[in-house]
């Protein structure tokens, strides 16, 4: 491999006298082929047209201390060699008509020479591998009588510096455990998942969806990654929360984009608006499927643009925001509906993520059942535990089929809540256990239950009546429970694994979209034709 050095030609440094006297002095870029231990094949030397004479001067030089040496001129014209703008280009235009061969060549880049502005640029191109390879830096020896100097090649690569690594990774893992608020999690899809939004929130300004079903902690997770990505210095605006379900109409509209006093009645002033309250910051729009197609197409400009206009103005406002959407919904078929715009997912959905809920994380509910009791002790400002058998059986019923914690942390949050609030003496009994527990699988059975004339409504609009008579009152109540258990899931998948729940864990393979897909192909019916109710 040959070795080749990209460097600036220096006006000062190189520039020592014109005769005997400049061999007296350093000279960085001629100080390169002096060194013993490195043996430059070819030298690519920079330079603007005022120092042409320069260049062949030292060009000679280099030919006499180290004639296997190869120098080959490349004229740059750095007009104002201190005008960032100005040498950056003219250094990526020099990179990009640069014909590279890495197989055959190893590149060193001279970052001694140059103006600081020069300097960085160099830096800036080699970090984005415009100019690949290893940085050189040449300096003068202490001792006068070696004029070769010194010199270092650094690389760039971070990763193969061990304790620059290690404090990398150190700050990766304390950025995951914040993201997870400090529980320690077991489930695998959830540490993975958090492992790159980890990453994402501190290398990315771009939108993130976190999808899942209600009270599986969306919210929370946008506050996290606010507050990570603003000690990481990423941002320095507020956090902006909204429910879109909240929004209708004209309010909408003016919530989220402001509008002008007299735009429409009850107007009475001016509002900025929450997108412009975001400026600087991060705007998290929780049941981002709620919106309407007004609002969306002006939220699609909003993040393309980051310009948007208040209702009633002529004036475009400016903000410049990071969006974090939240939705219960399957926005593809919100799409398909045409209740959600196809542009405006595609653009949210670079880095999206799907929050497990609470029944498929349960290696996770022990660690999250201490997190509550703490959570309450810190607000209620009393300390209450579980006695032994009373958490293991509370546990138990947690992890057992009965638990359906359709409400997520929700449930888990309300439940610790309950039973912390009637225990007595700061102790949580048996009994206390017992008494959440049938409290819990009431109101779980009653939210199961279908209304049954709701159920006798969906399957006349499933299926016409020449074909409902074909089927059992058994078949046709099954149809129902399972209708009602796709209209509340995200995708077939998760209607899958709430169906199938007890015979997918002796499959090898699990395909609950497909098995969902065949139960309903039976009655002629479709998962779009259900979420379309």
């Amino acid at each position: 491999m040959k070795t080749v050095v990209i460097g600036i030609l220096g006006t000062t440094l190189d520039r020592r006298g014109k005769r005997k006297e400049r061999w007296d002095k350093w000279r960085p870029t001629v100080s390169m082929c002096q060194q013993e231990d490195l043996l430059i094949d070819r030298l690519e030397l920079l330079y603007d047209a005022r120092s042409r004479s320069l260049a062949e001067t030292v060009t000679e030089d280099i030919a006499l201390i180290s004639p296997e040496t190869q120098v080959c001129h490349h004229h740059v014209d750095f007009t104002d060699a201190w005008d960032f703008e100005q040498v950056y280009a003219a250094l990526l235009d020099f990179a990009r008509s640069y014909t590279f061969k890495p197989q055959e060549e190893n590149y060193l880049i001279h970052i001694t020479t140059g103006t600081h502005v020069a300097q960085i640029c160099l830096y800036l191109l080699n970090e984005a591998h415009y100019l690949p390879g290893k940085l050189l830096q040449t300096s003068p020896a202490g001792n006068k009588e070696k004029l070769s100097g010194s010199y270092q090649i650094i690389d760039l690569d971070l990763s193969k510096y061990d304790e620059i690594a290690s404090r990398f990774k150190k700050e990766h893992e304390e950025g995951t455990t914040y993201l997870k608020g400090g529980i320690t999690t077991y489930n695998a899809t959830f540490n993975t998942m958090i492992d790159q939004l980890e990453q994402v929130s501190i290398r990315s300004n771009e939108p993130i969806l976190i999808m899942g079903p209600t009270g599986a902690g969306k919210s929370q997770l946008a506050k996290r990654v606010y507050e990570l990505r603003k000690h990481r210095a990423r941002l320095s605006g507020e956090l902006v929360t909204v429910n879109c379900a909240t929004l209708r109409g004209e309010n909408a509209m003016s919530t989220l984009f402001g509008h002008k006093k007299g735009a429409f009645t009850g107007a009475i002033s001016d509002r900025p608006g929450l997108l412009k309250q975001a400026d600087g910051g991060l705007l998290f729009l929780d049941e981002v499927g709620e919106l309407g197609l007004d609002e969306q197409a002006m939220l699609l400009r909003a993040i393309e643009d980051k310009t948007f206009m208040p209702l009633g103005s002529d004036k475009e406002v400016c903000s410049h925001f990071q969006l974090i959407a939240g939705t219960n919904k399957n926005l593809v078929q919100c799409v398909k509906a045409g209740s959600f715009r196809d542009d405006l997912l595609a653009r949210i959905d670079l880095w999206t993520y799907t929050l497990p809920s609470l029944k498929e994380r349960k290696e996770d509910i022990e660690p999250n059942l201490d997190y509550e009791l703490d959570a309450y002790a810190k607000k209620a400002n009393t300390l209450v535990t579980f006695n032994k058998n009373a958490r293991t059986r509370y546990l138990d019923f947690c992890l057992s089929r009965d638990a359906l914690w359709s409400g997520n942390f929700r449930d888990l949050n309300a439940s610790v809540t309950r039973m912390a609030t009637l225990a007595s003496g700061g102790r949580i009994t048996e009994e206390n256990v017992d008494a959440e527990i049938q409290r819990l699988k009431q109101k779980w059975q009653t939210q199961e239950q279908p209304d049954p004339v709701n159920s006798f409504n969906m399957l006349d609009q499933l299926m016409n009546d020449n074909y409902l008579v074909a089927f059992d009152n058994y078949e046709l109540a099954a149809l129902t429970y399972a209708v009602n258990v796709c209209r509340e899931s995200a995708s077939m998948a998760e209607a899958g694994r709430k169906l199938f729940n007890v015979s997918r864990e002796s499959k090898s393979s699990n395909n609950d979209s497909h098995r969902i897909k065949q139960l309903l192909q039976k009655f002629n019916i479709t998962f779009h034709d259900i979420k379309s109710l």
